[in-house]
């Protein structure tokens, strides 16, 4: 796929999910190298920094997509020619995607230790990773249950609800605002990341703090399954996550109220640390003051790459 309808799918939400997002950006970057028709090594790396920028600016918040385009970037200016340049960026995107998805994988076998027969269990949005931990559980011949919530305004909550039940699992629906009225049900929660700072604070679909806030006064496991490319390395040297806001008209129709009236519609929130039990990565399971260890030492992050 090409960058601006990879850009034009994030920004509409065609494209949605941490995970997929970040593989589709590296896939249009691999395509974009592989039909590139010019032969100027400075030419081309302007058009690519273009490409990048439209890519990064489609979906600010989620870090996977910085991690997942940097990734497959790694090294392009080191090229001798254009020739080389575009191969190595096909050979990143393979590298990263088939990573990205091997990461799903080991999540849910590593969460799904962490579940028991008879579990119920709590999930906000859509996440691959938290799913991944489910779906592995049920094929264990775990029976578990799994209240999904709504997530407004884009009801990200029935794609969940559809895939559960497909997978045989025992699925309820409920509104955003019934999340404390049955987490009292709830034997554990698991959620996806769109970002982890260094410090271990979450950011993900707007109202997981809510969840992880109910899930703490209940006394109730809350996990973050997050793949490594979702740890920001811009927040090391102190730079804040961008929480983006969309249209109003996602959660009021034109002229259903006087113009007066403002609507606040972000995308993601913040869960402190504090509320996190831990964060099941594909490099295993950690509490989340040793994010910053992992960053600086295993994944090697450093100011060089920002």
């Amino acid at each position: 796929m090409n960058i601006s309808d990879t850009v034009a799918d994030i920004k509409c939400m065609k494209i949605r999910g941490a995970g997929k997002i970040a593989r589709a950006g590296a896939e249009a970057l691999s395509d974009f190298a592989d039909g590139y028709e010019g032969t100027g090594m400075q030419t081309f790396l302007g058009d690519l920094d273009e490409a990048k920028k439209a890519l990064l600016g489609s979906r600010p918040t989620a870090v996977s997509l910085w991690n997942g385009v940097h990734s497959t970037l790694r090294g392009v200016t080191d090229a001798k020619d254009v020739g080389e340049a575009t191969a190595l960026i096909k050979l990143n995107a393979d590298k990263f995607i088939t990573s990205s998805e091997n990461a799903v994988r080991v999540i849910g076998e590593i969460g799904a230790k962490r579940v028991q027969d008879g579990d119920t269990i709590l999930t906000i949005c859509n996440s691959s990773a938290a799913l991944s931990v489910m779906k592995t559980a049920h094929r264990q011949n775990k029976h578990i249950s799994v209240y999904a919530t709504e997530t407004r305004p884009w009801r990200q909550g029935i794609l969940t609800a559809r895939e559960l039940d497909a997978e045989g699992i025992e699925t309820t629906l409920v509104v955003d605002n019934a999340v404390r009225s049955v987490m009292k049900k709830v034997n554990k929660v698991f959620v996806g990341a769109d970002t982890v700072t260094s410090h271990g604070s979450l950011i993900n679909k707007v109202g997981t703090s809510h969840v992880a806030l109910a899930a703490h006064e209940a006394r109730v496991q809350f996990y973050v399954c997050a793949e490594t490319y979702k740890f920001s390395p811009m927040s090391l040297y102190g730079d804040m996550v961008t929480i983006e806001e969309r249209d109003p008209s996602e959660v009021a129709a034109p002229g259903e109220l006087p113009e007066t009236v403002r609507i606040y519609n972000p995308v993601f929130d913040s869960t402190p640390a504090a509320y996190i039990d831990a964060i099941i990565t594909e490099l295993g399971m950690m509490g989340p003051g040793a994010v910053f260890g992992v960053m600086t030492h295993q994944l090697g992050y450093s100011a060089l790459q920002l």
